[in-house]
């Protein structure tokens, strides 16, 4: 093999790992692809729907190890998050974030009530909420814990969420959904 050959093949092979180095790091710390793969979030993301998830915005996990880089905002209410399942460590779900640390959170006649009050996010007035499961009772108030969210997803008769299996812890959290990209006439901001 020639001499200018080897130097080819060796510029190939380093441009082929800096990219690969590069796609793990911004995979980890930037932005991540997740595919749809239920109706729990109908319509708001539909089966199949490919979306991107911004994982700095929250401070995104360190890989093995438990250290996070500093968040660029905190999480509110309204947010369409991805977090590890508290049930199974080696899935990741997504929902609507509706209660905060510290904050009681009941249903109430199909509405969303926060320390007593409506949640008066525009997308809790467009979805009727069913009371079922452990943590969602009729006439059951139930608190946030520090350092955890209560999540609920946007097609309410059909989403296993906290309702039935508690909160989010916050070293759970992965990031905060920001775009279908796929299919094409999908293509949009979440809210």
């Amino acid at each position: 093999m020639s001499l200018k050959k080897k130097s080819v093949l060796r510029d190939w092979v380093d441009s082929i790992i800096v990219a690969f180095l590069l796609a793990m790091v911004i995979r980890a710390f930037v932005v991540q692809a997740f595919k749809i793969p239920t109706g729990s979030m109908r319509m708001t993301l539909i089966e199949g729907d490919l979306i991107l998830v911004n994982k700095f915005i929250y401070g995104a996990k360190v890989p093995f190890s438990n250290w996070r880089l500093p968040a660029l905002k905190q999480p509110k209410r309204g947010d369409v998050i991805v977090f590890v399942y508290p049930e199974d460590k080696k899935k990741d779900f997504i929902k609507r974030l509706v209660g905060l640390p510290g904050e009681t959170i009941e249903i109430k006649g199909g509405s969303i009530y926060v320390n007593e009050k409506p949640a008066t996010e525009p997308i809790f007035n467009q979805i009727y909420y069913y009371n079922k499961g452990d943590f969602a009772a009729e006439g059951q108030k139930i608190i946030v814990p520090k350092d955890s969210y209560f999540v609920l997803g946007d097609n309410s008769t059909s989403s296993k969420d906290s309702r039935y299996w508690g909160f989010v812890p916050k070293e759970d959290l992965l990031g905060q959904a920001l775009v279908v990209y796929w299919p094409l006439q999908r293509i949009r901001v979440i809210k």
